[in-house]
């Protein structure tokens, strides 16, 4: 099991090379750190393109790349991915969330996803859960929490009728959250 923390955390005075190698600490054999290497410029090439580069300089998608490369070199079976999309351009966290389903089902790699961006979560989950105040409220099947109402108006910003509303809207809420009764 590996976490990858929120806000990157990359080593940034060392290159990509060395960051990824960091990552490889419980690895024995330099063949499998090696292979390693290969199988995370395979995912995230942008990477590859960098790998002398010191990771203080990379942008911040290459720096979330990074840091999923470098969770990746431990070769783990679940990765704990906490809010992969903070701070990154829209094109970028799309890029990342499709490397993360890749890995999910080229490599059967279990990721529990932490994530404000609804809608993108949901998307790629199979199952979700719902956390107001620390406190799991919903939680079912991703696709029946993209349908459910409540999420639609809470955390989506739909209506019924799959018409956006205001935020000032959802935020001051018209009716109770049925969960909350």
């Amino acid at each position: 099991m590996v976490q990858v923390l929120e806000g990157r955390r990359v080593f940034e005075h060392l290159t990509t090379d060395e960051n990824l190698i960091a990552g490889a600490h419980v690895q024995r054999d330099p063949r499998v750190v090696q292979a390693g290497l290969e199988r995370v410029y395979e995912y995230f090439p942008r990477l590859k393109e960098r790998r002398a580069v010191k990771s203080g300089y990379l942008s911040g998608g290459e720096q979330q790349m990074l840091a999923i490369g470098r969770a990746l070199m431990s070769a783990p079976r679940v990765m704990l991915l906490d809010e992969p999309s903070l701070g990154l351009a829209p094109m970028l966290v799309e890029e990342i969330f499709t490397i993360v389903h890749r890995l999910h089902q080229e490599e059967k790699l279990t990721v529990l996803l932490v994530e404000q961006n609804a809608t993108l979560a949901l998307e790629f989950a199979e199952h979700g859960y719902v956390m107001e105040n620390g406190r799991i409220v919903l939680d079912g099947a991703a696709s029946a929490l993209i349908e459910n109402a409540d999420i639609k108006e809470f955390y989506l910003g739909l209506t019924d009728v799959g018409a956006r509303k205001s935020y000032r809207d959802v935020k001051h809420y018209k009716r109770r959250k049925r969960w909350l009764s």
